[in-house]
């Protein structure tokens, strides 16, 4: 199949069916490298006339997307396509959504090198929080001017004046820029959902991984939404009763929220307590009580198992972390850095005061931990765009800082991929001061760039 490039973006159009069967006659592997020869930075597949499709005969083509995106570092995706259609594919890669989706090529268009400096105002809506920071930068980074909708109600508010946008984005997906493991909420909190009979499976499907990651992070809240929890058998029940013992050496904190303990023996309940496992009715019980909530997710220096020492193989990856770090930040602010001094140590923050923080974790082939330190200012400055004004709402800016932490950790996970380095990334974690984040990371080594950013400065540290 021959693409039409036009703009910088090749777009592939199949016709009909697509399932396992006949997707691999529409497209192979050297369509698309002839596609991309041709000053392509963007390869589509067209789902306009295509009538029915189902995973198989998608996975063809995300297939293709995986090899061309390790070999030239395009983006990749599908385009054209209604709500329905948006729906099955989230439904199908849901755990590993690695290309992107624009509902029309127009909104592709948008985020194209060969677009850029239009001026465009361009109103966007995703429920996926990260998902709306994400086309933000990018727009804003590509020279538009983005206006973030935080909920549909006032998405659907502004969209009736459609006459005010030059363009209007929902249904619309950034393929790497994070991932669907757990939900972080007001607080530091991490909050996993189980459901249904707990038996021996939820040490097969629980990602243990990701949640010693999330510790090392600096994550000490954990809340299991069990509200649809049926029973559970011993299995489960030792399962998490050693998962709070392990959390008790990090002073993390296990919480179950909803447990219906009319079917599960109450020797369970007992013996789950003795573990140190907290038990509530609510969600609000915790969520709405802010001195509960920062009592239970407080940090704790004590993390002497984690005294991991940064090895060669992930040092020699800096580059990619401060690329990622640095080019995100300098579009968010305005502004130009300037690296002053880099050192192989332990942190070392001279400023304490008007400064605040946050971390990611990056795990798989290499893993270790990103630290960022901003002075508030520029904490402002780079938040300011997402929340659409100026603010001092320290809340507010801890939470978008987040979002932004977020970007970078999914650029992060993009340029280690493009070197064929695969990882994950925990949810990041903020911090209200410096003190709260020394209580974590003050006994480990690692690589330390000073950065400034128009004189102010900024700390980056790589760690395990």
């Amino acid at each position: 199949m021959r693409a039409i490039v036009k703009n910088g973006i090749g777009v592939f159009t199949p016709q009909g069916f697509l399932d396992g069967n006949n997707s691999s006659t529409f497209l192979s592997i050297e369509d698309i490298e002839v596609t991309s020869q041709l000053n392509a930075d963007t390869i589509l597949v067209s789902l306009k006339k295509v009538i029915f499709f189902n995973k198989n005969g998608l996975d063809i083509f995300v297939k293709l997307f995986k090899k061309i995106r390790e070999k030239n570092s395009i983006t990749v995706g599908f385009c054209d396509y209604d709500k329905k259609k948006f729906q099955a594919i989230n439904r199908f890669y849901s755990n590993d959504m690695s290309f992107s989706l624009f509902k029309t090529l127009e909104i592709a268009s948008l985020f194209s090198q060969s677009f850029k400096n239009q001026q465009k105002n361009i109103l966007l809506y995703s429920d996926d929080k990260s998902q709306r920071t994400a086309m933000a930068i990018e727009l804003h980074d590509n020279g538009h001017n983005p206006i973030v909708a935080p909920t549909l109600e006032d998405f659907n508010e502004k969209a009736s004046n459609k006459a005010a946008y030059d363009y209007i984005i929902e249904y619309t997906f950034l393929g790497q820029m994070g991932q669907k493991i757990a939900t972080r909420v007001t607080g530091n909190a991490i909050i996993y959902t189980v459901s249904a009979f707990l038996d021996t499976d939820i040490g097969n499907t629980f990602n243990i991984a990701y949640h010693h990651n999330s510790l090392n992070v600096g994550f000490r809240l954990f809340i299991f939404d069990a509200y649809k929890v049926i029973s559970m058998n011993i299995h489960a029940f030792n399962f998490f009763s050693k998962l709070s013992t392990s959390a008790a050496e990090y002073n993390a904190t296990i919480v179950f929220v909803g447990l219906d303990f009319t079917k599960i023996p109450e020797s369970f309940k007992e013996n789950m307590e003795d573990a140190g496992i907290l038990f509530y009715e609510q969600m609000d019980d915790i969520l709405q009580n802010k001195e509960l909530l920062k009592e239970l997710g407080a940090s704790s220096a004590s993390n002497v198992i984690n005294k991991r020492v940064i090895d060669k193989s992930t040092v020699t990856k800096l580059p990619n972390f401060i690329d990622a770090t640095v080019s995100t930040i300098e579009m968010m602010t305005n502004s130009k850095a300037v690296k002053e001094t880099v050192e192989v140590n332990n942190i070392e923050i001279k400023e304490k005061e008007g400064r605040i923080a946050s971390s990611i974790g990056f795990y798989g082939d290499i893993d270790g931990m990103v630290i960022l330190v901003f002075p508030t200012e520029i904490a402002k400055k780079a938040c300011e765009l997402l929340i659409g004004e100026k603010t001092d709402d320290v809340e507010l800016i801890l939470d978008t800082l987040a979002e932004l932490v977020n970007i970078v950790g999914g650029k992060i996970k993009m340029l280690l991929g493009d070197h064929k380095i695969s990882v994950n990334i925990t949810l990041p974690r903020t911090y209200h001061s410096v003190d709260d984040l020394l209580e974590v990371v003050e006994n480990k080594k690692g690589v330390q760039v000073d950065l400034a950013f128009d004189n102010d400065k900024f700390l980056f540290f790589l760690t395990k």
